[in-house]
């Protein structure tokens, strides 16, 4: 697929809508006013220059998170045409930053493939700033122009000096009105995100510098290997099994396809698919695709080399998945994006494509390495015989429908509404804690689970082994879905499932071991944001005769700056509260504060679980001294 198109006029720029309702209903356009929102300015404006790089007329982009608050985003493409819009009637710089969907994504001469998850634009990033600065340098000058509130501040761009250079800078300043949570960036979160934009856009050098600390910190990614890195860095602190890992590229008239793949010695499936650099966390018709290939590439190489016999079944797709690390990256002309979340993609033709492609070109791969291909197949068939193994554990989690109550454990006690949306599953750590929730709830929507104790850690057990756990098996029936290949998220029971352990390092770790459990083989549901964290609260405080619960130390200071002579009662454990307390504190819809889990980031996440639950114990240690001062906010 040709990605480079010579038009980039004014000409090329679609004018679909106004700006009016971006400041009312902020929500609609970036997801959320809170943290999550607020990153994804950067992405909107770091996308634009990413489409001029996939449009090969960039190979550097800079972030800079000012001292002030304000974001500056660099590149050297062509800079965004400063012409006069024929429909809009004014220039195209002005268009481009006060109307919603303006850009030269919308049309065919400007872009072969954009990325963008909803197509937004940078006048989205001006709406939501109290103040936006656009510097172009296009056609031998500089042209600059200030905007605020959305508004621009003057009605044409400025021309100024003379400059040989080609590019675009924006800088912006959120607005505080817009962001009351906060307008401060997480450097962590900018630096995952453009290092994983850098590993999709091969030979592009992305450029991050934070300087908002005496001591600036900077972070420079360049992957000249692509996809091939991106492996690399998923696989740092796992065991490969190959040492060559699986590089294939193919471009066509209508699409592209890059596939990197090497399987480890790890019993999970880490596999991270993109659209025009979009991260379609709920996969799509390329992820399928992939999976068809996949699966028929290693059975016919396995029966080729007689490692498989005639009478030898053929190998699922769970057992040729099993410790495989992969990225799938498609760049498609007019991606359609479907789902909860609108990131799965759509496009049917995408996935005989990439299977056409895979059949042709993996089995090639496992000719040419053809010790490494046995390697792999040995593995898959330890998996089969696993999977097996696993099959009469496996029957024990299913139900015959998502609303039946028949075959539940015994130890649930379950809510009466049969309807998913209003039904909640407290997954309680400990019978002492059990009981007091089972008298709180509001038995007809809210169900309580006790485990005992702490779970298995599936990050390190195959499943035959994990389905052995009898709080592992009851979680799974709880809930209805299933798990793997047979997952069915229509039949989740609880769209609201929440973990509920004790404020201290035990509860933390059960909390994790549960999480792990959700994101290794019930994925969707974080996904789909069903899974929460309830917040007891570690403190009560008498004055009088109100009683306060505090949340945290860090509460309890902010406490006692006002009431300087309080004795606290410190909870030792959800098993010390009432029923009343524990209604009022933390499962009352009215008055409780729930985490929701998200995963923003795949590929972070991936890394995250890997460290905290694998066999790396070198790079937990590190990660928990980095992030000792910080543990109150550490969230998935």
């Amino acid at each position: 697929m040709t990605t480079t198109r010579d038009s980039y006029q004014a000409k090329d720029i679609t004018v679909l809508e106004g700006l009016e309702a971006v400041r009312r209903r902020p929500g609609m356009y970036i997801g959320s006013t809170g943290p999550r929102g607020l990153h994804h300015l950067i992405w909107e404006v770091v996308d634009n220059s990413v489409d001029e790089a996939m449009a090969g007329h960039c190979s550097k982009i800079t972030v800079r998170l000012q001292a002030d608050g304000g974001v500056e985003v660099t590149d050297d493409g062509r800079g965004i045409p400063i012409d006069k819009h024929e429909k809009s009637k004014k220039s195209a710089l002005t268009t481009v930053l006060t109307t919603l969907h303006a850009g030269g994504k919308f049309e065919q001469g400007a872009y072969t493939v954009s990325g963008g998850l909803h197509g937004v634009g940078v006048s989205v990033v001006n709406a939501l700033s109290i103040r936006l600065e656009a510097e172009v340098r296009r056609d031998g000058y500089v042209y600059t122009q200030e905007f605020k509130d959305g508004q621009p501040k003057t009605k044409e761009p400025r021309k100024g000096k003379p400059i040989k250079r080609t590019g675009t800078t924006i800088r912006f300043w959120p607005s505080p009105e817009i962001f009351e949570e906060t307008v401060t960036f997480d450097y962590d979160i900018v630096a995952s995100r453009l290092r994983e934009t850098a590993f999709l856009n091969r030979g592009v050098a992305i450029k991050l510098t934070d300087e908002r600390e005496e001591e600036p910190r900077e972070d420079e990614f360049l992957y000249k290997g692509g996809l091939v890195d991106f492996v690399n860095h998923l696989n740092s602190k796992r065991d490969p099994l190959h040492p060559h890992i699986i590089d294939l590229l193919d471009v066509s008239e209508d699409a592209e396809l890059e596939v990197a793949l090497q399987w480890t010695a790890s019993y999970t499936e880490s596999v991270l698919t993109f659209a025009n650099n979009i991260n379609t966390h709920e996969g799509g018709t390329h992820e399928e695709g992939f999976r068809k290939a996949l699966t028929k590439s290693i059975n016919d190489f396995a029966r080729s080399k007689n490692i498989l016999k005639e009478k030898d079944v053929n190998l699922t797709g769970e057992d040729v998945r099993e410790g495989l690390t992969g990225v799938i990256s498609v760049r498609v002309k007019e991606p359609q994006f479907e789902g909860q979340t609108k990131t799965k993609l759509g496009n049917t033709e995408i996935r005989s494509y990439v299977e056409k492609t895979l059949n042709r070109k993996l089995p090639e791969w496992l000719e040419k390495y053809s010790p490494e291909g046995r390697k792999i197949v040995e593995k898959c068939i330890n998996a089969a015989k696993a999977r097996e193994a696993a099959r009469k554990a496996r029957e024990l989690t299913r139900r015959k429908s998502g609303l039946e109550s028949g075959g539940l454990p015994d130890k649930l006690a379950d809510c009466s509404s049969r309807d998913p949306r209003e039904s909640e599953l407290f997954i309680v750590e400990g019978k002492s804690a059990a009981g007091p929730a089972k008298q709180a709830r509001d038995s007809e929507t809210q169900a309580i689970l006790p485990i005992r104790g702490k779970i298995l850690n599936v990050e390190k057990a195959r499943l035959a082994k994990a389905l052995q756990n009898a709080e592992v098996q009851d979680i799974i029936t709880a809930m209805g879905t299933g798990i793997g290949d047979e997952f069915d998220v229509e039949r989740v029971r609880y769209h609201k499932v929440v973990l509920l352990a004790d404020a201290d390092v035990d509860g933390a770790h059960i909390r994790t071991l549960l999480m792990t459990l959700f994101f290794r083989h019930m994925r969707p549901l974080i996904e789909l944001g069903y899974v929460f964290v309830a917040q007891p609260p570690l403190y009560r405080v008498k004055v009088g005769s109100q009683v306060h619960y505090l949340q945290d130390d860090a509460a309890l200071a902010q406490f006692k700056d006002d009431h300087p002579k309080v004795k606290p009662t410190r909870f030792k454990g959800l098993g010390e509260m009432n029923a009343r307390e524990l209604w009022e504190t933390t499962m009352n819809p009215e008055t409780r504060t729930l985490l929701r889990v998200e995963m923003e980031d795949a590929a972070l996440a991936e890394e995250v679980f890997e460290t905290l639950m694998g066999d790396d114990v070198a790079s937990r240690k590190a990660f928990i001294q980095q992030n000792a001062d910080d543990v109150r906010f550490l969230d998935i």
